[in-house]
């Protein structure tokens, strides 16, 4: 019986130890009683002598009377029993932190969604198309997950220096320089079209580093990657549907990169920065208060071209003037000369004022950021300064390139396209292989273009200085010129070199005898 009750008491102490905190004092007196018992139990003697220990029931009664009192608190407190793996509980003044990081936790939360979402689509249809496409998603799903790692970094700490900024960085821009490598060193590949559609718009995941409106920098990427996804959709749509489901999982995959970055981090990547709401947009400065409504406008009463009651008029023949109010002479001026005594009539400025000046093509504010992507079936090049390795190749029969307020610049075109337009550009050169329809200079100012294939048109509108250099296919090409000036054609000789014949500026023109009409002739330039 000794041995039980020993036996108990010892289980009890252990459970007690473990789960609370008995006071000392209790924990001492029952320790003193369970080692009087375990000495005894050692010593040899009969049953009697280890019965001695627990011979007065008073002891024992009081001992389990304590026990149950404590395990009557235990009971009454099962918020104090947590388990040894479990974190501690919080305190009264622990519960504000969590409100701190909640804006943080949805903008993590966001981008594992698309993290376990739609590159998860992504990667399962690379591995279906496998090799080269397969290795190379391994490496897009490496830079996406240390990208997830980065954007739990700034959720967790507040803005760094940016040397530090930039080595924390590094491992995203790593990634990202070993998947553009890797389709470089994969060029004979059959995939290369779907290799260069990750590595040009994979620079989308630098959003990071932009601000402060990181959202269309996703989708200039984006718009530089469908390039050639539309190339996978054009060889592979007839052949396997999976391919194409690809590029769509691609795209789909950047946009919502894109709805992301426009939802959490609106004008640049948010750090918890500490002491304020994490993710908070600071308050916008103070500025001009927003502009009055505008006035409502009656559209529904509004005539788009209503020309009928002009026609009406105009249809009443001599009846037209029977609502004009005839002179009398005492109207008439020469007649009544004090009718000339009034305000003074208008009088025009003296012509030695200043004029204002015109305005110069091409002479827009150049400060603007430069452009180079395409958009559609047209490529956008506006605001080049200086820059004369301005290349575009892989280009469609059905594309126009729009060259837009350029200076000192030179651009390439290299196969057959649709046309060529540059819009108010100074000082700028055109090279081009063929085109379907024509070459257009408008508001421009010494310019240059030169082609090497074949161009059926060329349209000078409004461009003081323009040169000309043709090839031999392209001697039957229509030059049509208007407000221009500073003109010449380079004709191809058979040596290489190039005869220059100027376009002619001034033009007669003399009235056909009898008069039916007009003949113009240019101006030949004797100087």
């Amino acid at each position: 019986m000794s041995e039980n009750v020993a036996k108990n008491m010892r289980n009890l102490i252990k459970l007690f130890e473990e789960r609370t905190n008995l006071a000392e004092t209790e924990r001492e007196a029952i320790n003193v009683l369970v080692s009087h018992n375990q000495s005894r139990e050692c010593e040899e003697g009969s049953e009697l002598e280890q019965l001695s220990a627990f011979q007065n029931p008073a002891n024992l009664e009081a001992l389990i009377e304590r026990l149950e009192r404590v395990t009557s608190r235990l009971e009454s407190l099962p918020v104090l029993h947590p388990s040894p793996a479990s974190p501690a509980p919080a305190t009264p003044l622990q519960k504000p932190v969590p409100q701190l990081v909640v804006v943080d936790t949805m903008s993590v939360n966001g981008y594992t969604d698309i993290v376990q979402g739609p590159l998860q689509s992504y990667l399962q249809l690379s591995k279906q198309i496998g090799g080269e496409v397969a290795t190379h998603a391994d490496l897009v799903n490496d830079a996406f997950k240390a990208q997830l790692n980065f954007i739990q970094l700034a959720a967790s700490r507040s803005k760094p220096s940016q040397s530090e900024e930039m080595q924390l960085l590094s491992p995203t821009s790593n990634k990202i320089s070993a998947i553009q490598q890797f389709r470089e060193k994969n060029r004979a590949s059959p995939f290369f079209n779907h290799l260069s559609a990750i590595s040009e718009s994979i620079p989308a995941l630098g959003w990071v580093a932009v601000s402060p409106t990181p959202a269309p920098y996703v989708k200039e990427m984006n718009d530089a990657g469908q390039f050639y996804t539309n190339r996978v959709l054009k060889d592979w749509k007839e052949k396997d549907k999976t391919h194409v489901e690809w590029c769509r999982a691609w795209v789909q995959l950047l946009s919502d990169l894109q709805a992301y970055v426009k939802q959490y981090h609106t004008t640049g990547l948010v750090w918890s920065g500490k002491g304020s709401d994490a993710g908070a947009p600071p308050p916008p400065p103070g500025g001009l208060p927003p502009p009055p409504p505008m006035p409502e406008a009656d559209f529904a009463n509004m005539s788009v071209d209503d020309r009928s009651a002009l026609f009406a008029e105009i249809n009443k023949g001599e009846a037209i003037t029977s609502s004009l109010r005839k002179v009398t002479s005492d109207m008439q001026t020469h007649k009544n000369p004090q009718l000339r005594q009034g305000p003074a009539p208008f009088k025009a400025p003296a012509s030695n004022a200043p004029a204002k000046a015109l305005p110069t093509p091409g002479a827009g504010n150049l400060d603007k950021p430069p452009v180079f992507a395409r958009d559609g079936k047209k490529w956008l090049i506006e605001y080049q300064k200086g820059n004369s390795n301005l290349v575009v190749e892989n280009a469609d029969m059905n594309n126009v390139v729009y060259m837009f307020r350029c200076r000192d610049s030179a651009l390439t075109v290299r196969g057959k396209i649709n046309g060529v337009v540059l819009d108010s550009c100074t000082k700028c050169a055109v090279v081009f292989d063929n085109l379907v329809s024509s070459v257009e200079f408008v508001n421009c100012q010494s310019v240059q273009m030169q082609v090497l294939g074949k161009v059926p048109t060329i349209s000078i509108d409004k461009t003081d200085g323009c040169q000309i250099y043709l090839s031999p296919e392209s001697l039957d090409v229509e030059i049509v010129s208007s407000k221009s000036s500073e003109m010449n054609v380079l004709l191809p000789k058979s040596n290489g070199d190039y005869t220059e014949m100027p376009i002619p500026e001034q033009f007669k023109t003399v009235v056909n005898k009898p008069p039916t009409g007009l003949t113009t002739s240019p101006v030949e330039n004797k100087g």
